[in-house]
């Protein structure tokens, strides 16, 4: 287990079975992995794919969690390893929510947990959780969202004329 900030935390799956007591929360983002928390603490379940492109609705669905409880409470932000997912998210809450650029982000998640790897195209990723978390009216393009099997893009004219 790393800390990232005095009240945010990463680690690996057996962190997230035992967390210590000191840790309110917990956000687990293993996709492969379900383990039962603790029943006193505070626990979302964001299921992330290992060494994979990140969901932006999944990733915006965790930096909304972390938003949520994270102005007073211990939080632990675990996967399987500690090193990839859990990282991941941070990076991405403390770009959505804390104001910090990419770059930014990802020298503190790797200077706070050593063998740290963002995820496949984070960065774009986070740019498309930043454009839902602005709203509905915000355009979101079609390979930033989730598509259901049999369904297609609605294809994106280009040129000049098109209003947001």
């Amino acid at each position: 287990m790393h800390y990232v900030t005095e009240t945010l935390l990463v680690g690996n799956a057996e962190d997230a079975r035992k967390p210590p007591a000191f840790v309110e929360g917990l956000l687990f983002v293993a996709h492969e992995l379900v383990i039962e928390p603790p029943a006193d603490l505070l626990y979302a379940r964001v299921p992330l794919k290992e060494f994979s492109r990140p969901d932006p609705l999944g990733l915006k669905e965790g930096v909304d969690w972390l938003e949520h409880h994270s102005p007073n409470r211990r939080l632990l932000v675990c996967c399987r390893a500690g090193m990839g997912r859990s990282v991941s998210m941070v990076i991405a809450y403390f770009c959505c929510v804390e104001g910090m650029g990419y770059p930014e982000a990802v020298q503190l998640l790797k200077a706070r947990r050593p063998g740290a790897i963002p995820l496949p195209e984070l960065e774009q990723v986070i740019e498309a959780v930043r454009r839902l978390r602005k709203g509905p009216h915000v355009p979101v393009q079609a390979q930033d969202s989730i598509l259901l099997p049999g369904a297609h893009p609605t294809p994106r004219k280009k040129g000049p004329g098109l209003q947001k």
